[in-house]
């Protein structure tokens, strides 16, 4: 369903129906690999990569690498596609049940709804929410590559000592235009340059004042942000320690802060 949902939301001006049973146009199984290799898993056991219908037409239009960067959803999927939920349970480490206890009823519907059509008109409510989604998965993955290029270009890393430990941080600068959801954006940085076991903080602009924002990447048991809150430009730390607001700005007092933060 995501599949089709996805191509349709590409052709943004097609008002053509939608038939089920056969690939979306251009993703011929003959002379398209991933589609040809799914096609015949049947007959390859469980050798093949996992892989689902969104796969393909994500590979088709170029996004797919993107979208395995940028939803963390999109592994699962083809797992469960694939395997099945048993072997995706075993493969996530939560028991099969756990599976079905995520299950959404407004998924399960739209899905019912779905496997009962052979074909949908454009005036069809399933095909028009089907649309949106598609667009929005697409708007996203779009949007997400175009801030992670932006910060490629903008971030800094920093190396913070404290006493004898040395804490890595990255630090986003304020600057024309903002970037939207700093925070996220950073995050998915660190993942896109493979910077998990690294990073410990991450520092950014605060949208709602002129200050920034300061947090621990990943729940970092080394830092604690609620170490801080007697600072004098210290607004606000929250109480659990994951972040904190400061007005400073200068980037000698936000090193200053994380290394407060940091328990040794």
């Amino acid at each position: 369903m995501l599949g089709c949902t996805t191509h349709r939301a590409h052709d943004r001006h097609s008002s053509r129906r939608l038939s089920q049973g056969r690939p979306p146009r251009g993703l011929c199984p003959r002379r398209h690999p991933r589609l040809s290799h799914r096609a015949s898993r049947a007959h390859a056991g469980s050798e093949h990569p996992p892989t689902c219908a969104l796969s393909l037409v994500l590979d088709h239009l170029g996004l797919y690498q993107d979208a395995l960067q940028f939803c963390d959803w999109l592994e699962t999927a083809e797992w469960f596609d694939s395997r099945g939920p048993k072997k995706t349970g075993e493969w996530l480490g939560v028991p099969r049940r756990a599976i079905s206890q995520l299950n959404s009823p407004i998924d399960t519907t739209l899905l019912r709804r779905f496997a009962q059509t052979t074909r949908l008109e454009p005036t069809d409510p399933l095909y028009a929410f089907m649309k949106m989604v598609g667009a929005d998965l697409l708007d996203y993955l779009r949007d997400a590559r175009r801030r992670l290029d932006v910060l490629d270009q903008r971030v800094q890393r920093w190396s913070i000592s404290s006493g004898d430990d040395v804490i890595e941080a990255l630090f986003l600068p304020r600057s024309e235009p903002e970037v939207d959801e700093p925070s996220g954006t950073l995050g998915s940085y660190i993942r896109a340059h493979k910077l998990d076991t690294a990073i410990a903080a991450i520092i950014y602009p605060d949208r709602r004042g002129g200050g920034f924002g300061i947090g621990r990447y990943e729940d970092h048991p080394g830092l604690d942000f609620s170490r801080v809150e007697g600072e004098p430009d210290v607004h606000f730390a929250h109480k659990s320690g994951f972040m904190c607001k400061t007005t400073a700005s200068d980037p000698t007092r936000l090193q200053q802060l994380v290394a407060l933060a940091w328990r040794r």
